[in-house]
């Protein structure tokens, strides 16, 4: 959602300098500089069946750089399966800040051991170095002696060596290039409100992971530390090419994984996040959204139009224009009312669609019951005095849920109980949740009169309107034109809160919940935690080198040194802020529907995170580069940061987009995991599909391929949360060892046989595609085309086209016909189709269940095999569909050149119930 533009820079300027002035911070100078640090001597070595422990001693005088050097540190290395080898660097006493478990599960190791491993460990004792080779070949994946080992109390750094030009993704969540800049770039770690998500900057979230491609094989490095940091990618005179980290505190949790092919590194890095969660089948519908429907009218006057332009709606989303003065937990009684949010959602309901809204973090820190009860929870975040910390959001001053609170459970599941009740509130379907950064991005740092930065928050909303202004067909009497013969139920507009809360509730926070700094793994005590003195590269400060004695870190968020009521300060837990939300939020939703699984769609994201959400890429804009870049970061979630649900806002949000660009989005996005429209407030114009014809058509011809794929996409979903396999794969994921496809970013595949390759270009009417040395063929003509390691060029593309290939080999279950709702699609019959590979076979899978529940009470999973004229199909049968397989397309059978067609189509009626087997004569030959 939207976040304010930025304001002047004399205004930003004029906020820091006042932030700074006096003495409000400590002024510090570098002791010694990083290239007189001494590095560590590894003693006591103890190896075992599993790995091996040492003792790491600093090695010679402390330089202190920007921290105290620890004296004593602590080497575990373990070899937990044959591809992962995890490789921690610690403080002797294990006081340091560590990533809890209760917000990153470790994963379990299976007991590997040195001889069995693809990976090996060797080290360096004085100074200690250390590297990570290949067994089989011997290798080198990862190298620490370019520099030396640097464990401050405030600071960490270590680099590895790296190939000249090397093939690195992943160091998210960016705008850039997919695969990185190896240049003098910086990849800053630290989750900030990132309206219009800048290039070469920190974004919302944090995945501190790489995957590095070679011609030899592909590797993942993960680093478990959510510290504020600065990863490095350069090139130096001595040691030649290197990353280097660089973070604001917390150990060196290093977790390495072997591959060899890339999509072996992302199921095994699967394996240290944990699966993907399961999405409803429904999620995988078109969604529509808009910051700034000025009332209930206007929801259902857009779900209205889209039916009237036989365009498939499944979802439809409310913003925080819902809420009464932008309250969470709250809606605006003259404009939503309840009982007109209710006749939605029953709207929505009896059409087989579903409905979500927004829901944001901050609290309004005013009398009302949200408020109140939080208070009497003892959950929000509080400064030193015990009384709540306050910044600025939407509501204006605002308080924030501390997710690590005693009755946190208690409080988020109760809230969402009351106001989502299925009986009296808004039943919504699912979640979308925003801001959690968290963003403050009304108040500067250090916010310490957050009443006058309040000023003009909430925005004052619009005209109150007590009837549609246009009839809606379908629609109850309360939705109708004032004058329209019908029974109205009545309406009354709910009672108003209107009492701001004058004086600070302070809860004094039991002893026993504070001061636990240097408690196992909670963090050193005596940090400065407001005024650092290394500077990462975070972009909401005024400038980069006031990220440290200016404050920057804490600038529009709640201050790093709040410490939460178990004793974690926020300057070692903000990165993890989005991601507690969202694992939160997922368990209310789950209450309130046990045994359903919860569609939650977030912003800020950490390491980990698509286990219990999915996530949308932001307030991006109503550009062609922004248009592009969806597809990068798509593939980023999908296939590296296992967050396979992701998308764009189609058509972009912010600005206003245009009739060529929407026509091509609305395309693009059909292919994307979350295919959602949504744009911001006036006076940006609307962008619904249905607004220009062109939109219009290239939406439902989209939405048409789309929903006849979805049992083939939803499959591919099920694999990822399965085993890993990713649903969206870079070229280089499918063709490894074709260095042409390494820096592809524009081409796709959508599951793992449909590639996707759209028009990226304003004005343009053709797209050059590159084809590996492989068999294709065209989607819609079913043309075959070989595949050569070149580049073809498709033409004549116009605004409601899209050029898709079928890759040979991979069999694609599809619906023969599509429908309005994702219900419908589930009643129609299958058509398999078959694009024979090279050797004239093919193969593939098609999953099926229930597509709500958790706890499948039965599924079916079928692997089907084509070779000769006999498509063999095999699996379990045990989900009871009446869809039946009754068309069998053989693409590319018999002998053809380029470009001819010859298909083999057979119609047939089988049931999915029990192995079957179908022979094609024509296709035999």
């Amino acid at each position: 959602m939207l976040g304010p533009r930025l304001a002047g820079l004399g205004l930003l300027a004029g906020l820091f300098a006042t932030a700074t002035a006096g003495a409000l911070q400590p002024y510090h100078t570098t002791e010694k500089p990083l290239k007189e640090c001494p590095g560590y001597k590894a003693s006591n070595v103890k190896t075992s069946g599993t790995g091996l422990t040492a003792d790491l001693k600093l090695a010679g005088p402390a330089c202190n750089t920007y921290g105290t050097d620890l004296e004593k540190l602590r080497l575990e290395v373990t070899y937990e399966t044959d591809n992962r080898l995890h490789v921690k660097i610690q403080d002797a006493d294990e006081k340091v800040y560590q990533v809890p478990e209760s917000v990153f599960p470790r994963p379990k190791s299976e007991g590997s051991s040195e001889k069995k491993s693809a990976l090996v460990f060797k080290y360096q004792t004085n100074p200690f170095t250390f590297t990570v080779s290949r067994a089989k070949t011997g290798e080198v994946l990862f190298d620490s002696s370019g520099a030396a080992l640097v464990f401050q109390t405030q600071f960490v750094r270590l680099r590895t060596r790296l190939p000249e030009n090397p093939n690195l993704y992943g160091l998210g969540e960016h705008s850039d290039s997919f695969r990185l800049n190896t240049t003098n770039y910086i990849r800053t770690l630290w989750s900030q409100d990132s309206f219009g998500i800048p290039d070469n900057s920190n974004l919302y979230g944090n995945h501190p992971v790489y995957f590095e491609h070679r011609t030899s094989g592909t590797h993942g490095v993960f680093l478990l530390n959510s510290n504020g940091m600065d990863i490095k990618i350069n090139k130096a005179r001595k040691c030649g090419q290197y990353l280097e980290y660089n973070t604001l505190g917390g150990v060196l949790d290093f977790y390495f994984v072997a591959g060899p092919s890339p999509v072996e590194v992302s199921r095994q890095y699967s394996e240290i996040t944990g699966k993907a969660a399961m999405m409803p089948y429904w999620g995988f519908g078109f969604h529509n959204c808009r910051y700034g429907y000025r009332d209930a009218f206007a929801v259902a006057e857009v779900v209205s139009n889209y039916s009237i332009a036989e365009i498939p709606l499944e979802v439809m989303w409310t913003d925080i224009d819902y809420m009464d003065r932008r309250r969470v937990f709250t809606n605006d009684p003259e404009r939503f009312p309840m009982p007109l949010m209710r006749g939605i959602v029953d709207h929505l309901h009896a059409n087989d669609q579903k409905y979500i809204v927004m829901v944001d973090p901050a609290v309004s820190y005013s009398d009302n019951p949200a408020y109140n009860r939080g208070v009497e929870d003892n959950i929000f975040l509080k400064r030193d005095n015990g009384s709540e910390w306050l910044g600025v959001v939407w509501p204006g001053v605002s308080v924030f849920p501390d997710w690590f609170s005693e009755n946190i459970d208690k409080y988020w599941n109760n809230e969402f109980a009351l106001f989502f009740d299925e009986n009296k509130g808004v039943d919504i379907d699912g979640l979308w949740i925003d801001m959690n950064e968290p963003s403050s991005f009304g108040c500067y740092f250090p916010c310490d009169d957050p009443y006058t930065s309040a000023i003009g928050f909430p925005p004052t909303p619009p005209p109150v309107r007590t009837h549609s202004p246009r009839a809606l067909p379908g629609w109850s009497c309360e939705f109708q034109p004032e004058g329209t013969s019908c029974k109205r139920r009545e309406n009354p507009l709910l009672a108003r809160d209107v009492s701001p809360a004058t004086n600070s509730h302070s809860v004094p926070v039991p002893a026993a919940l504070r001061g636990r700094a240097g408690e196992k793994w909670m963090g050193l005590p005596n940090r400065d935690l407001l005024y650092p003195k290394y500077s990462i590269h975070n972009k909401a400060a005024y400038m980069d080198s006031w990220n440290a004695e200016h404050g920057g870190i804490s600038n529009k968020t709640v201050l790093t040194n709040v410490i939460h009521q178990d004793g974690h300060a926020m300057y070692d837990t903000h990165n993890l802020y989005g991601t507690m939300m969202s694992l939160q939020s997922r368990e209310a939703m789950l209450a309130r529907r046990p045994g359903l699984r919860p569609l939650v769609i977030t912003r800020s994201t950490f390491a980990g995170a698509g286990h219990a959400v999915g996530k949308w890429l932001g307030d991006n804009l109503s550009s062609w580069e922004h248009y592009r870049g969806s597809i990068r970061g798509m593939m980023a979630f999908s296939s590296i940061f296992q967050v396979p649900m992701t998308g764009s806002d189609v058509c972009g949000f912010a600005g206003s987009t245009t009739e060529p660009l929407c026509a091509r989005w609305a395309m693009l996005g059909a292919f994307s995991p979350f295919y959602r429209n949504h744009n911001e407030y006036p006076p940006a114009i609307s962008q619904e599909f249905f607004l220009w014809d062109s939109v219009a058509e290239a939406a439902r011809k989209a939405i048409d391929i789309r929903y006849k794929l979805l049992d083939y996409i939803y499959t591919a979903m099920y694999q990822q949360t399965v085993d890993g396999t990713p649903m969206i794969n870079p070229m280089f994921y499918v063709y490894p060892n074709d260095p042409k496809t390494y820096g592809l970013e524009l081409q796709y595949f959508y599951g793992p046989g449909l590639l996707v390759a759209p028009v990226t270009q304003e004005g343009a009417t053709s797209v050059d595609v590159y084809l590996p040395e492989d068999i294709f063929y065209d989607y819609y003509t079913h043309k075959k085309i070989q595949g050569r390691g070149k580049t073809i060029t498709v033409k004549d593309q116009s605004l409601t086209d899209i050029p898709l290939f079928l890759r040979g080999g991979v069999i694609v279950p599809s619906r023969v016909k599509s429908g309005m709702t994702t219900t419908e699609v589930r009643t129609q019959d299958f058509e398999l189709l078959i694009p024979l590979g090279a050797d004239g076979t093919a193969t593939g899978s098609l999953y099926l269940d229930d597509g709500v529940s958790i706890e499948q009470k039965a599924t079916t999973k079928i692997s089907f095999h084509y070779s000769k004229g006999l498509l063999v199909a095999s699996g379990n049968f045990d989900y009871e569909t009446a869809a039946k397989i009754t068309k069998v397309t053989v693409i590319g059978a018999g002998r053809k050149r380029d470009g001819e067609v010859q298909t083999a189509d057979v119609k047939v009626n089988q049931p999915l119930t029990g192995e079957f087997e179908i022979k094609i004569e024509a296709a035999a030959e």
